[in-house]
């Protein structure tokens, strides 16, 4: 709500190297049509894999983790959820399927956003499509085990009036259509996390809504890659510059750019791997083995079999190994161990 008052958005000066992105993302949004006509079945795997990578690590991003068949098991709707980390993820699962499947029929409104963070809390148990009853400080362990408050959200009491003052900036913004509308999703998510309107599940809520708006503006890339997964591949960057662009919030004197030129990098990180794994699908090579080549492109750093069984969870173990005895013959990547536990690199 701070980053969509006058006076802040009349001194905010978006910077060459943004607007440079911003084109580039608008190239790979022209292709993505093209994609979708030139080889429909071909992207179906890729949607399948993508929402229970989503699933998985937007919920990994908050300490909630299961086993990688019961993710998948239950993203499919083949079992229900058995405890508590199982009941988060069946919730995010429930809206991620809503923003895929109804999108288009999805107005942007305070009641969604209440809507949606009702179907996330369901199965677990949890206060979920009300504000917040209770101060809910964003705190960090140092390493001595001592915690530090990284930033203060709105009080409870403020909480409606601020969402309330957020969605009619934004609705103001989006008619007049003078604010790119990419800018204007990493500014909404921004101020919503400043808010932080709910006792728990703010970080889901800021992904999946950033995955509707998105949508709203013809940015499909969601569907098909995963922008949970790259965000938790970059997740020291996405703590540290939402950090950085809070300081000040909320006197209007914060610095939102750092934000934004990291949300938008990602949206274009996840349109180049769409690119690079539609061309190597559509080159014609066998799909398990490519959903595997995909997976490792995309890893940072060092990475496990278990890293690959949760990246390609329609892919056999027995698969993911031939890959890579294959890559490792070809020089491609190295093994740094032996056993399961082994840690593989790839060699530039």
């Amino acid at each position: 709500m701070k980053s969509f008052e006058k006076k802040y958005l009349a001194e905010l000066a978006i910077p060459h190297h943004l607007i440079t992105i911003i084109r580039q993302i608008g190239e790979y949004k022209g292709k993505q049509d093209l994609y979708k006509k030139q080889a429909p079945e071909m992207l179906e795997n890729l949607r399948h894999v993508a929402i229970i990578q989503s699933t998985e690590s937007s919920n990994r991003l908050e300490g909630i983790t299961a086993d990688i068949q019961r993710i998948k098991e239950i993203v499919e709707d083949k079992t229900k959820p058995a405890n508590r980390p199982e009941a988060e993820i069946a919730g995010y699962r429930d809206v991620l399927n809503t923003i895929h499947s109804n999108y288009e029929h999805i107005p942007f409104n305070k009641s969604v956003i209440l809507q949606f963070h009702r179907d996330l809390m369901k199965y677990a148990g949890k206060e979920g499509g009300r504000w917040k009853s209770a101060s809910n400080e964003i705190t960090e362990v140092l390493p001595d085990g001592t915690k530090r408050i990284r930033f203060v959200p709105v009080a409870p009491y403020l909480t409606a009036d601020y969402m309330q003052a957020l969605h009619e900036l934004y609705d103001s913004l989006e008619k007049e259509g003078n604010i790119d509308p990419l800018i204007l999703t990493a500014l909404y998510v921004l101020d919503f996390l400043c808010i932080h309107p709910f006792l728990d599940g703010n970080g889901r809520m800021a992904r999946l809504i950033t995955v509707l708006l998105l949508y709203r503006y013809g940015y499909e890339v969601g569907r098909y890659i995963s922008l949970e997964r790259v965000i938790e591949q970059t997740k020291e960057s996405y703590y540290e510059t939402l950090f950085t662009s809070s300081q000040g919030w909320h006197e209007g004197k914060h610095d939102a750019l750092p934000w934004v030129e990291y949300a938008l990098s990602t949206v274009l990180a996840a349109y180049k791997e769409f690119e690079a794994r539609f061309t190597r699908i559509s080159s014609g090579r066998g799909s398990k083995t490519d959903i595997v080549l995909n997976a490792i492109d995309s890893i940072i750093g060092d990475f496990t079999v278990a890293d690959l069984q949760r990246a390609c969870p329609d892919v056999s173990i027995d698969m993911i190994r031939h890959v890579l005895k294959k890559l490792k013959k070809e020089g491609k990547v190295i093994s740094l161990g032996q056993g399961r536990s082994a840690r593989w690199r790839k060699v530039k």
